[in-house]
């Protein structure tokens, strides 16, 4: 076994890498950016080596660098993590040149898996089932359109050499084929340097199911049963699940078995995931068609962890270091039923924009048998737009999936986070959606259940005792302060200390002003005893509290005793309640706003990126919803609309250009009323 192993990625993965090496006796190194100096993995390794600039092109995917801090450090191995250079063969044959084992799969197999359209042809030969497709090394856009005409709408686009969900575009006519081809190129050469393309059939409603399998250098391969990964959205999975809803043990062995069949063809070693499109479990003839295969460990791994009891990470060490499989196949069996939602940094109300800023206040629920977070980032940390923007990602076990729904809806009600927005109540509701809970599931159930999922800004309005939570925390906020400040006097009795809303002539009442989105309301708050008579809506409430340094807030209103989180964070306040959050906004009364801001006649930049395409000439008359400019932040593209009809005078970037968030990209004329 390895003394030394060197990690060759960042974040949750690099950490889990670390948590298992540690606990194996292995020391580890850790490489790094500048921007990523005092990251989570960084702190938690034995060493840490700095590889680059803050852009992964400069660092984390510079190999020969990494090869460099392996031999300086003395580390036997590299574990490459998922993404970046996990399924790069110039790397893992630069390792085995320089006498180092790179803890993965040989270079032939990455080889054969890496561009799927080979991949493909390969699997047709081993007798795995295909989606109905082309899959050739033609790739002039009049005949990738002919052959999408043939296959018959709707088809798929997808980046020969993608994964993660980029590089892929869904196509419903020939009209559209043409520039979605060109997109998915654009994006499939940020992403992987490559813009071959393959083209299939889409499926309506398919599940997305992954079979886990491991083989070794001895020839042993297993298949360590399946995941379902149909929740999706632009074809990245949100939720993953294991073992699949409504597998029927038959299916579950011939899926594992191709899976099997596809990993020998190519004398895999090491994890690997093989992932299926299956039309529906309900169906009799129990049909399924390969989609690809990851040559990599996968972010989803930890459930088919928690339902086998195994460490998919020690069984890639071991089999790295030439031992032969733990388990052989008749020895494995499923155990329970896990979930794992994926924490990100992102904005779902805005087309799942991803976010960036300070995680000011960051608390995961409490670990434990049925409860699990894997996570890169600690309070305080940042989530830069360098980077993908997880947080973390959270599991949960139990002994059923009914059991598993509700471990998952508690721990997301329990977790904190404030200083980026976060996609944290949408997977709430996903989890609490009817189709979600009865296990509908297909790769469509977002877009499915859009109602459900984004719920008009009434419904999601903060019920009253949300409001009433927030004065009562501004108010004892208030007398933490005065309290702070007659201990740190030399007069800690002089009655100015005091907050207890005493007068000469009766008790102080006060306003409280909040705004919550649109809605802007005043709590009245009069001191009653040791507390507070709130109004609002009319009505009055009696209420009182302790509230801790870190927002956790003690609360008795109308004679209930409330468990609360409220933070504050400039002028913003946090609450968490009853599983759900909400932010208010403080309004002080004495602050009169400018008449600055945003104008319609202009068009900002949602977040930090890179321009890399411009959709309209200056001078041209658009209408509302019209595309006008493609920025790329976090290797995903996101399209820009014109926000009304009008007139474009000029851009204000030029393609290849960065823009900061808020940045204003183009002058834009609204047009005229009739």
């Amino acid at each position: 076994m390895f003394n030394k192993i060197l990690i060759a990625n960042r974040g949750e993965i690099a950490c889990r890498v670390i948590k298992t090496a540690r606990r194996m006796g292995i020391r580890t190194v850790a490489v790094y950016s500048e921007a990523d100096a005092g990251a989570r993995h960084v702190r938690l390794a034995d060493e840490a080596v700095c590889i680059g600039p803050a852009a992964a092109r400069e660092s984390y995917l510079v190999s020969d660098r990494i090869i460099a801090a392996a031999q300086a450090t003395g580390a036997q191995a590299i574990h490459p993590g998922y993404g970046f250079l996990s399924e790069n063969e110039e790397f893992a044959e630069a390792c085995a040149a320089n006498g180092i084992v790179f803890i993965g799969p040989p270079v032939s197999a990455i080889r054969a898996m890496g561009l799927k359209s080979e991949s493909k042809k390969l699997m047709e030969k081993a007798g795995v089932p295909l989606t109905p497709g082309y899959h050739g090394d033609e790739q002039a856009p009049d005949f990738l359109r002919q052959q999408a005409d043939r296959i018959g709408y709707p088809v798929l686009i997808k980046a020969s050499a993608g994964g993660g969900g980029k590089g892929m575009r869904v196509v419903d006519s020939s009209a559209d084929f043409a520039e979605a081809l060109l997109s998915c190129q654009r994006e499939a050469t940020a992403s992987f340097g490559n813009d071959h393309v393959l083209i299939e059939k889409y499926l309506r409603r398919p599940r997305h199911i992954e079979i886990q399998v491991f083989g070794d250098s001895h020839g042993n391969c297993v298949y360590l049963f399946e995941r379902d990964c149909s929740v999706q959205r632009r074809h990245q999975k949100v939720l993953e699940e294991a073992p699949a809803p409504g597998m029927a043990p038959e299916r579950r062995k011939a899926m594992g078995q191709a899976a099997v069949d596809a990993a020998k063809a190519v004398s895999y070693v090491g994890a690997g995931t093989v992932e299926f499109i299956v039309p529906g479990l309900n169906e009799q003839d129990g049909s399924f068609y390969f989609m690809e295969m990851n040559t990599r460990l996968q972010v989803e791994h930890p459930v088919t962890e928690m339902i086998t009891g195994l460490d998919l990470v020690e069984w890639q060490l071991k089999v790295a270091a030439g031992e032969p499989l733990p388990l052989a196949q008749e020895q494995l069996s499923i155990k329970g039923h896990a979930l794992e939602a994926r924490i990100y940094a992102e904005d779902p109300d805005k087309g799942f924009l991803p976010a960036t800023g300070r995680l000011t206040h960051l608390v995961p629920p409490a670990e434990s048998l049925h409860v699990r977070v894997d996570t890169g980032v600690e309070q305080d940390d940042e989530i830069t737009p360098h980077y993908d923007p997880m947080i973390a990602k959270l599991i949960v076990w139990d002994d059923s999936r009914e059991r598993a729904l509700a471990r998952m809806l508690q721990a997301l009600a329990d977790y904190r986070i404030v200083g980026v927005t976060s996609n944290v109540g949408f997977l709430a509701r996903l989890v609490a959606c009817p189709s979600f809970a009865r296990a509908d599931l297909d790769t469509g159930l977002i877009e499915r259940e859009r109602a459900f999922l984004f719920p008009d800004a009434a419904a999601a309005a903060p019920p009253r005792e949300a409001w009433l939570l927030a004065a009562l925390a501004e108010l004892l906020r208030d007398q933490n302060y005065g309290a702070a400040k007659a201990a740190a006097s030399s007069d800690a009795h002089s009655p100015w200390h005091l907050r207890d809303g005493w007068r000469a002539n009766g008790a102080a009442r006060r306003e409280i002003r909040l705004r919550a989105g649109s809605s802007e309301k005043v709590v009245t708050a009069a001191y009653h005893g040791s507390g507070f008579l709130l109004e609002c809506e009319g009505r009055s409430s009696p209420a009182a509290g302790w509230l801790q340094e870190d927002g956790e807030l003690r609360a008795d209103l109308d004679g209930r005793r409330l468990g609360v989180t409220v933070v504050a964070a400039g002028e913003k306040r946090h609450v968490f309640f009853d599983g759900l959050s909400f932010i208010f906004a403080a309004i002080d009364p004495l602050y009169h706003a400018g008449a600055g801001g945003g104008t319609e006649g202009s068009l900002t930049a949602p977040m930090p990126g890179k321009v890399i395409a411009i959709l309209a000439e200056p001078g041209a008359s658009v209408e509302k919803g019209a595309p006008l400019i493609v920025l790329e932040a976090m290797k995903m593209e996101h399209t820009l609309v014109a926000p009304v009809a009008g007139t474009v005078k000029a851009f204000c970037y030029a393609v290849g250009e960065q823009v900061t968030d808020g940045a204003e990209l183009l002058e834009f004329e609204p047009a005229k009323p009739a």
